[in-house]
């Protein structure tokens, strides 16, 4: 007798049912796991969306003042700005999206006002100052034109300039002179040459009037005066000078390294140079009186003066009277150089009575050369080198390194290098001196730093924490609630309800009744292999023989379907 079974399914999450219709038939506490799980993956996206673009700050202003700095936050708190403190408070970070928005915005509202108040003290005058308050504004709005000033150069960091403006009074002789100091700030590893501190005390004298450039003092940040100087020779050295010898002892410790490291290899020598320099300043003028040169050179006449002077004489006439004592006397002849002769009278008057005197003076040009001779400052007078050389280094046959010092041969040999490196005059003075001894290595145990002590990798996992956490959380919240939910939401539909099949002998039981679902039948079933040994087994079998009759009822309610 043929029997079928049919499979009755009531379920909200039959064949047909659509995805909205299998949520809503999910419990009450799926459908929580699944709305909370989604809150929080929609938070977790905002915040890393959020952190990522305020990821990037830049510097709004930098080496604020806590007065300054208090007013900007204040102001950027009331623009609903994000911003951070960096390097303690005096540098200020925003969004670099909004760098140049916020600074017009802030130079409009006056910020920042900086820490030095100029002229603009004057602006506020309130009714019934006194002269001393107009004068001691006065004073420090000019204090504060030229720190601000100062601190334009590239080089100082900061700058404090103090005036001492004395009272005018109507006597002359008894007023004062001002002065000024100027406390300079500069950046790490900056100095300041002749020409900026030149042009510093010029600046500060030429806006305070009768201030003689002298009367200013400009010290550094550890209290050394940089200015004054050059103009006391009594205080030695200054700084440019100081800078200018150990250039030049520079200058030649790298002479010497560059031309011994090839010959002895690379840091195994240690050299040393001392210069004397000469600063002083001299000056010579010299005149040269020489006679004329060369053999056809006319004297030049410069001045020439004749006297001549005669007296009555007492004598009597004499001589013949006629026409040949009458005739004039001959021309003098005088020679350029030597003594005067005597004058000659006409021919026949001799012993004529009278006397006369004829002077002649004569003044010729001489050369003449006026030589003015400057000595030039910064002279080398004297050189003293010292040279270390380190011994000779070999290695055996057995991989052990061996030092051996150099030969006397060897050291004239480079002291004679060095000697022409640095131009040595002995006439100078100059001394050099090259010795050979071992060099002392001392170990430098290398610390190894694991991978996870490392710098970067630290950088690295506080930059990446944040947005690991926020994943990791995130799929926390995913795989342990909402993949549950969506899982049971979608779930396949069951198979449609086999057609009902008659059962007969060697028929298949195709569902169970009272079963709430039809249990999927595979097309194929995989072969198992039978136990070789199976104590129910063996008891079934022994059941059958012993009791084929209730075996076979057992059976046929099998297969019946009716209740044993």
């Amino acid at each position: 007798m043929t029997q079928a079974v049919a499979v009755v399914n009531n379920s909200p999450l039959a064949a047909g049912s659509g995805f909205a219709d299998r949520l809503v038939a999910l419990p009450a506490r799926s459908k929580v796991a699944l709305a909370g799980g989604l809150a929080a993956l929609l938070a977790i996206v905002m915040s890393l969306v959020m952190w990522g673009g305020q990821g990037d700050y830049r510097v709004l202003y930098a080496n604020l003042s806590d007065k300054d700095g208090g007013a900007i936050i204040a102001q950027l708190s009331q623009l609903n700005v994000p911003y951070k403190h960096a390097d303690g408070g005096a540098a200020i970070l925003v969004p670099a999206t909004q760098v140049h928005d916020v600074r017009l915005k802030l130079a409009a509202a006056g910020l920042p006002k900086g820490s030095t108040v100029g002229f603009e003290l004057t602006e506020n005058a309130r009714f019934g100052i006194t002269q001393f308050q107009e004068r001691l504004n006065f004073q420090r709005g000019l204090e504060g034109e030229l720190t601000r000033s100062i601190g334009a150069l590239a080089a100082v960091q900061s700058a404090r300039v103090h005036l001492a403006l004395p009272n005018q009074n109507g006597f002359f002789r008894e007023q004062q002179k001002p002065s000024a100091s100027v406390l300079l700030q500069l950046h790490p590893g900056r100095t300041l040459d002749r020409a900026q501190l030149a042009g510093i005390v010029h600046l500060v004298a030429s806006s305070v009037p009768d201030l003689n450039p002298k009367a200013v003092s400009v010290l550094d940040q550890t209290g050394a005066l940089l200015s004054g100087a050059a103009d006391s020779p009594a205080n030695g050295l200054d700084a440019q000078q100081l800078q200018y010898v150990q250039q030049i002892e520079a200058r030649y410790v790298k002479r010497i390294t560059e031309l011994l490291e090839p010959v002895i290899g690379r840091d195994n020598l240690r050299a040393a140079v001392t210069a004397d320099v000469d600063f002083s300043q001299t000056e010579a003028t010299f005149e040269e009186f020489k006679p004329n040169q060369g053999a056809n050179a006319q004297p030049a006449v410069r001045s020439q003066q004749s006297s001549e002077m005669q007296g009555p004489g007492t004598a009597t006439a004499s001589g013949v009277p006629g026409a040949a004592s009458n005739q004039p006397p001959t021309p003098a002849t005088a020679p350029v150089n030597g003594p005067a002769q005597a004058l000659q009278g006409a021919p026949g008057a001799a012993g004529a009575g009278g006397s006369s005197r004829r002077d002649a003076v004569t003044n010729f040009e001489v050369d003449k050369t006026v030589r003015v001779t400057r000595a030039a400052t910064g002279v080398v007078r004297r050189l003293n080198a010292a040279v270390v050389i380190n011994h000779r280094s070999s290695t055996d046959k057995n991989g052990k390194v061996q030092q051996q010092p150099l030969g006397n041969e060897e050291i004239e040999k480079l002291t004679a290098l060095v000697k022409e490196s640095m131009g040595f005059k002995e006439d100078r003075g100059d001394s050099v001196r090259v010795i050979n001894a071992p060099f002392k290595i001392e170990v430098v145990e290398e610390v190894k730093v694991p991978l996870w002590k490392q710098p970067w990798l630290l950088d690295l996992l506080r930059s990446m924490a944040v947005p690991a956490a926020a994943v990791l959380v995130a799929l926390l919240v995913f795989f342990g609630l909402v993949r549950p939910a969506l899982k049971a939401a979608i779930a396949p539909p069951p198979p449609p309800a086999a057609e009902l099949t008659p059962l007969g002998p060697g028929g298949r039981l195709d569902t169970v009744v009272a079963d709430a679902e039809a249990l999927p039948v595979p097309s194929r079933l995989p072969a198992l292999e039978a136990p070789q040994s199976d104590e129910r087994l063996e008891r079934a079998r022994q059941l059958a023989k012993d009791n084929p009759a209730a075996v076979a009822g057992i059976l046929r309610d099998w297969v019946s379907g009716a209740p044993a």
